[in-house]
């Protein structure tokens, strides 16, 4: 059953599913307004089910004890995967490779897609087939979507919270170590943008480097952007500052963005009239759903915030067997 979703409020293209027993293709492509970040390479359904068996393999071991014990292996069932709260669904690619994995012969239907908001009580997901390997899968497949879902739905209320300033919401690298790409991916669902993916594809100088530098003549920031565009043309340049001083410095380097580090309400407005679109302002610290707003509302273009994936709480979703 392929599936194409496209998200007007993301920088990705999705398109995911399974059709009979062959993979479909996973793909994040670049949209035409990506700004900040460098286009992810494409997320390849092989990658999900690698993921997907390393967490089986944990969780199975030698056998599930429970449902090889009760369950006869001719039993079939049909389960359904359930909001129990409002939510932004994100990672139901993992949840069928988790139930694929385990029995190629059970037949799901996507009822919800990623990236769109769903009411509690909504179906996400509905999966028919040998009851021993829906039983088997279902903790895994729920960790996935239950993790994932809950990195969209946290950015979602943080892009909903600055709608109708000119700013958007970016994520960091603060992610769980091993699921970076896929909790990118998340955020993008979630109506956010991504930040760097890694060390690689951008330069960020910030306030350790410019340590290292301070001798340096004229400025540590002046030497450090033109070190790195010699070193790295093809990447953008980004500036952590932590005052004005280091804002105009950043500027006048000709530096794309500067990360304004920790910086009051005045100082951020006063840094974003102070570059005059000489470069892209990026807010960034003390950021939450109480704060977002009034700094969105200083005139920054990006707002970067970490809590969205490393404090991202997994929501409320449930697997219910159908009675009958």
């Amino acid at each position: 059953m392929p599936q194409t979703a496209k998200y007007s409020k993301t920088i990705w293209e999705l398109k995911v599913g399974w059709q009979g027993n062959k993979q479909c293709n996973f793909f994040l492509r670049p949209g035409s307004h990506l700004i900040h970040a460098l286009a992810m390479e494409a997320l390849a359904m092989e990658e999900i089910r690698g993921a997907v068996q390393l967490a089986l393999a944990e969780d199975v071991g030698s056998g599930d004890a429970t449902t090889l014990a009760t369950v006869p292996e001719t039993a079939t069932a049909t389960a359904l995967m359930v909001a129990r709260e409002p939510l932004v669904p994100a990672g139901l690619a993992f949840a069928e490779a988790a139930f694929h994995e385990l029995s190629p012969m059970v037949k799901m239907q996507r009822v919800a897609v990623d990236g769109q908001m769903v009411k509690a009580g909504q179906e996400l997901l509905r999966i028919v087939g040998p009851a021993r390997g829906i039983l088997t899968a279902e903790r895994v497949a729920l960790n996935f979507v239950q993790r994932l879902s809950g990195v969209a739905t946290l950015t979602a209320q943080f892009v909903e919270a600055i709608k109708g300033t000119r700013a958007k919401i970016l994520d960091t690298r603060k992610t769980t170590p091993g699921w970076r790409r896929f909790e990118k991916y998340a955020v993008t669902c979630g109506g956010g943008h991504n930040h760097r993916i890694g060390l690689y594809d951008m330069v960020l100088i910030k306030d350790n480097h410019l340590a290292a530098l301070r001798n340096e003549s004229p400025n540590a920031i002046a030497v450090a952007v033109q070190r790195a565009r010699a070193r790295y043309p093809q990447l953008k340049v980004e500036v952590e500052a932590d005052t004005l001083e280091q804002v105009e410095q950043a500027a006048a380097a000709g530096a794309d963005f500067v990360l304004l580090d920790n910086m009051n309400l005045i100082q951020l407005r006063l840094a974003v009239q102070h570059v005059r679109g000489r470069t892209q302002t990026e807010a960034s610290g003390g950021v939450n759903l109480a704060t977002v707003r009034a700094i969105a509302e200083t005139g920054v273009d990006f707002i970067s915030v970490g809590a969205i994936t490393h404090s991202a709480r997994a929501v409320d979703i449930a697997l219910d067997f159908a009675e009958g």
